[in-house]
């Protein structure tokens, strides 16, 4: 074994024995300071006033950033394992709700920009690169599923043909309504609004109003203020 493996494993036997001590200790009792006072030796980096409730799970914390003033509720799962290249960047003043589930696996970037909210057990995954900009507002339940399985050879198992990852883009001022799902491939455009069930499947042009399965076009918001009830 060599001394680049040892690191590795007592890292993560650090991240374990810290996570494990300290997850559930209820924020009431000074518990968000004293896991965000410990994390700061485990993770890529921690920035300053961040508040993490408890019963949060943390995996491979040493691929994982945290800016300022970013609040995690609990029973959020942030999940960074898998490859020594996977990435997870949560930007200054992001708010992630309890039961969020975000999850890098394999060599994958996720990227959520400043003061964007995350609601409630939304899931957003890789293996294909995510990027979410600045003050976009994403709904509970949502999910974000950057990869495709192939099912081109009907003789063999869907789960042994494997999966193509092309990446989603989401790019500032964006708001998803409740239960929307956007696959893999796809580009929303800034400033658009996706209304609450939609499925996207493909990109969305800027300050678009889009709604339905699949989603289209139904409004621009620049040609027409008058915006359509997406509640």
């Amino acid at each position: 074994m060599d001394t680049k493996e040892i690191g590795s494993k007592l890292k993560r036997l650090q991240e374990t024995v810290l996570t494990v001590l300290l997850a559930n200790i209820p924020t009431k009792f000074i518990g968000s300071n004293l896991r965000t006072f410990f994390y700061r030796s485990i993770f890529r980096s921690l920035g300053k006033q961040v508040y993490l409730q408890d019963s949060i799970e943390f995996i491979n914390t040493n691929c994982i950033e945290i800016g300022n003033g970013v609040q995690i509720l609990r029973g959020a799962n942030i999940n960074a394992i898998g490859h020594p290249n996977n990435k997870i960047s949560i930007s200054d003043g992001v708010q992630i709700q309890q039961g969020v589930d975000i999850r890098a696996l394999n060599d994958t970037h996720i990227q959520i920009e400043e003061n964007t909210y995350i609601g409630p057990y939304v899931c957003i995954a890789g293996p294909g690169n995510i990027k979410i900009g600045k003050n976009c507002l994403i709904a509970a339940h949502s999910g974000l599923f950057a990869n495709n399985h192939n099912f081109a050879n009907p003789l063999e198992y869907i789960a042994k043909q494997g999966i193509s990852r092309k990446g989603i883009v989401i790019e500032d001022d964006c708001w998803l309504g409740h239960n929307v799902t956007i696959t893999d491939g796809v580009t929303i455009g800034r400033g658009c609004v996706i209304g609450a069930g939609s499925v996207v499947t493909k990109d969305i042009p800027p300050y678009s109003v889009a709604v339905g399965t699949p989603a289209r076009v139904v409004k621009n918001r620049i040609q027409n203020k008058e915006l359509v009830n997406l509640n």
